[in-house]
């Protein structure tokens, strides 16, 4: 196959954004050299960013516009997710424009405002305004209060003003219900853009074409031939250098609410009466708030979680989480989640859906399985029903994107002989696509105002109020509970009696 660069991948159904301003609070830290600056480049490398455009990078303490530049180009360089051309990078680079400001200094945002819009007319942009908030969370709050007290974020006379948060929204329901009263009293929800870089990947997006676009899938999507849903995010990392972050989050808080439920809610929810956003996100909102609510001894006896200890993956050692670097000593908070859940409406209603996710596992994997129910095995009698392979659609999202269908057929022979086999999608082999960061079509989405892949507030609302009653009961349980598994491993014992106790068990990688 010709080799195609990204000059030369055709984008005619896609528009240029408006002109438009790209503020980004934060342009000195880790989110914005590793993952912001390397997406813009590969937008304007294919050719997806306005024609008048800036990047304004807004740090406490104010840096040359040569200084930043110089930063984010080596942050380019180390993070690309190719070789970095020279001439795209400059042409990027060269629109970024350096500016102080700090929510704890109010007059800094009034300096702000002035000169972003001096900037703003030098190069005849316009007032179209995308703030990106590339912030620990602390600042989310003080910064929106800023920006609306200037008025930076009022749109009138047709202009656009949208603002981008990261995740953690939220540290629990009541954390999240207090941000989103906070930001809606300033914006409206339609000006809001809760960022998942999860529902940036291609294979996530296409769970809704797969189900909603293929007449084979959607009538036996339901409690009549789906037995359980799986679905797993596996990391061989352990927590490294955030022991400060991770010790006061966990897996479930970091996780799940987010990554895990946008899986979930694509899988479950019901069809939207048309694809737009409006639709598509009332139907997430929905299925999440259908999530069955657990007491206290449900949700201990529903739930695994586990911490790990010291062990190898790989080439690389790894110690125990309590030994890691800014880990409180005794620490129980947990480096492994499973949670068995249900969704009480009509379509579900009987399927349990099996989560999982940690750290220091012994292989990298992100999916979604699909289990049907088995088919009677009465015609086949002489096959021992263990031989007889399980019915699963998976769709994996790392490390290789792509779909499997398993089930079972009948091994050449003059005998009825059955094994199983599998049909396998890979969008490599049938795409050509340029290695990209994840953040591209959602940064795209939000300069072109389509939040259809951003979290609502009720949405966001919905799963803090799934994952509370764990909380709570883990926090009156302490260390009881808390199940150790070696790095490497597959995780603690307990996860695996979570789906043994029904019958089932984790669906074993191929």
């Amino acid at each position: 196959m010709t080799d195609v660069s990204l000059q030369q991948i055709p984008r005619t159904n896609q528009k240029k954004p408006d002109p438009c301003s790209f503020v980004i609070f934060g342009v000195t830290g880790d989110l914005t050299h590793r993952l912001v600056i390397p997406s813009l480049y590969n937008l304007e490398a294919t050719g997806l960013l306005p024609n008048k455009f800036c990047v304004v990078g807004v740090a406490r303490k104010r840096m040359s516009n040569d200084d930043l530049r110089n930063s984010l180009m080596k942050g380019l360089r180390q993070f690309a997710t190719q070789p970095v051309e020279e001439t795209v990078a400059r042409r990027l680079l060269e629109c970024v424009t350096s500016i102080e400001a700090d929510p704890e200094d109010s007059a800094s945002f009034d300096t702000m405002k002035n000169e972003l819009e001096t900037l703003e007319t030098s190069r005849s942009i316009g007032g179209n305004r995308l703030f990106y908030l590339a912030t620990p969370p602390v600042a989310f709050a003080p910064i929106s209060r800023e920006l609306g007290r200037t008025g930076l974020l009022k749109e009138a006379n047709g202009a656009w003003r949208r603002l981008v948060v990261e995740k953690p929204f939220g540290t629990d329901l009541v954390s999240a219900k207090a941000l989103n009263s906070e930001l809606l009293k300033i914006l409206d929800e339609h000006q809001i853009y809760r960022i998942d870089h999860y529902l940036g990947k291609e294979t996530v997006q296409n769970i809704l074409v797969l189900r909603f676009a293929n007449g084979m899938f959607e009538p036996i999507w339901n409690r009549n031939h789906i037995d359980h849903v799986q679905i797993t995010v596996a990391e061989k990392l352990g927590v490294g250098h955030r022991g400060s972050f991770y010790d006061a989050t966990g897996a479930l808080r970091d996780m799940v609410p987010n990554h895990l439920f946008q899986l979930l809610s694509l899988v479950a929810m019901e069809p939207p009466i048309r694809f737009d956003a409006h639709s598509v996100r009332s139907e997430k909102a929905d299925v999440l708030a259908a999530i069955q609510s657990q007491s206290e001894a449900d949700a201990l006896r529903n739930s695994v979680r586990g911490q790990y200890l010291g062990g190898k993956i790989d080439d690389t050692t790894i110690g125990d989480y309590t030994k890691t670097e800014d880990v409180r000593p005794g620490s129980t908070t947990e480096t492994y989640v499973a949670l068995k859940l249900t969704i009480d409406n009509w379509r579900w209603a009987g399927v349990p859906f099996y989560l999982r996710t940690g750290k220091a596992l012994g292989a990298k994997r992100t999916e979604v399985a699909i289990k049907f129910k088995q088919a009677p095995f009465a015609m086949f009698s002489c096959t021992p029903v263990d031989r007889l392979s399980q019915n699963y659609l998976v769709i994996s999202i790392e490390p290789t994107e792509g779909i499997t269908l398993q089930f079972n057929t009948k091994v050449p022979g003059p005998v009825i002989s059955i094994d199983g086999v599998e049909m396998k999608f890979r969008y490599k082999d049938y795409f050509k696509a340029e290695p990209a960061t994840g953040y591209e079509t959602l940064i795209y989405d939000c300069m072109i105002g389509d939040n259809i892949l951003f979290q609502r507030a009720d949405s966001v609302e919905a799963g803090w109020q799934a994952v509370q009653p764990f909380l709570d009961a883990w926090k009156k349980a302490g260390a009881k509970g808390l199940e150790p598994y070696k790095a490497g491993s597959e995780g603690p014992v307990g996860a695996d009696e979570l789906l043994k106790r029904d019958g089932r068990s984790w669906r074993k990688p191929g």
